[in-house]
């Protein structure tokens, strides 16, 4: 098949690990027959250095006439004012917002060969498959929010937010993932606090009558926190609303050891998808060829799965990973000496 591939490779470490998943992308497409084109461009700090914007509009439309875009990492300490106008980070919220993509999708898997490296016991790491589904668009990131003068001080309010429409999509992409998968959807909310989640496990009630082969539970945010580190092997998809998946899925990132092997996705309606690692930019080693590209790679491999229809390729690069670890291709988070070119020789070699 043909494809066309927007690489953002973004700030920091970015351009190292985009580079590496580059090689494996090209190597799946000259062994499957494929032909994948690339086109790079600025996203993020870079881009604010180069144009004012951390979104350049030439980067915005690049990114919908391609098949699905590969993202590295955005911003740094050059640009890690919180007052600033202009930061990186909203580079990346625009890109979700005027592509549609209203989910993201982080798998969480503990690889046996890695099991030393996470912090947990190696019992509660057994059988650990997580998929967790957040929504990306609504809830308190992009609530109505303010600052007012009140007697004697100051006021700040954000506001969470969401339709049923909203809810429903994504809580319907959970329950379409979890078909293929263990049959199982845990929703997280706060229902016993807040009306927006009150909303939300009414909606995802709807939309399991009409899935009866997947199971739903429901879950507070604040236990399922908890059961994410004693308990994690008993969830398949956890669905849940922005910031509560924000923060979940940063401390279930700990299961495996190391950020930079986990990857994600951001969906919408349609094939695109945007793909990147979930570790940021790591500006203390970047460009020193230290960075562990697996994350970016796992995530390359979400993308020939979800936007390119390429599931047994998708297969075979994150079998090559496994292959890679087990032969005992560790990078430095992961206790290793390899750098990045070197991990990526490992797992070329693999596939």
């Amino acid at each position: 098949m043909r494809a066309n591939i927007a690489l953002l490779p973004g700030d920091g470490i970015g351009p190292e690990v985009v580079g590496a998943a580059r090689t494996i992308l090209e190597r799946v497409a000259a062994g499957a027959g494929h032909a994948f084109s690339f086109s790079e461009h600025l996203v993020g700090g870079c881009a604010i250095d180069a144009s004012g914007a951390p979104l350049p509009d030439d980067t915005l439309a690049a990114c919908r006439a391609a098949d699905a875009a590969l993202l590295g990492a955005v911003g740094g300490p050059r640009w890690d004012d919180p007052r600033a106008a202009v930061r990186p980070e909203q580079g990346l919220l625009a890109l979700r917002r005027e592509l549609g993509l209203f989910a993201n999708l982080r798998p969480v898997r503990v690889s046996p060969h890695l099991v030393e490296v996470s912090p947990l016991k190696a019992e509660r790491l057994a059988g650990v498959d997580i998929l967790f589904v957040r929504e990306l668009t609504g809830g308190l990131y992009f609530g109505r929010r303010g600052r007012e003068p009140i007697e004697g001080g100051e006021r700040a309010f954000d506001t969470m937010v969401y339709t049923d429409g909203e809810v429903r999509r994504v809580v319907e992409l959970a329950f379409r993932l979890a078909a293929g998968r263990r049959r199982s959807v845990t929703s997280v909310d706060k229902a016993n606090v807040l009306e927006s989640s009150r909303l939300w496990r009414r909606v995802a009630e709807e939309v399991a009558a009409g899935h009866p082969g997947v199971r739903l539970e429901h879950q507070l945010v604040d236990s399922c926190a908890m059961r994410i580190v004693s308990a994690p092997a008993g969830f398949d998809v956890v669905v849940t609303e922005n910031m509560f998946g924000d923060i979940l899925t940063d401390e279930a990132a700990v299961l495996p050891g190391s950020l930079g092997v986990l990857p994600s996705a951001s969906l919408g309606e349609g094939s695109f998808g945007l793909y990147e690692p979930i570790h940021g930019s790591a500006p203390d080693i970047a460009g020193r060829g230290l960075a562990n590209p697996i994350g970016t790679v796992l995530s390359a491999a979400m993308l020939l799965r979800h936007s390119l229809g390429l599931a047994e390729e998708a297969a075979q690069v994150e079998a090559a990973v496994e292959a890679a670890l087990a032969a005992g291709a560790r990078t430095a988070d992961l206790g290793g000496t390899l750098g990045t070119a070197a991990m990526v020789d490992a797992i070329a070699r693999a596939l």
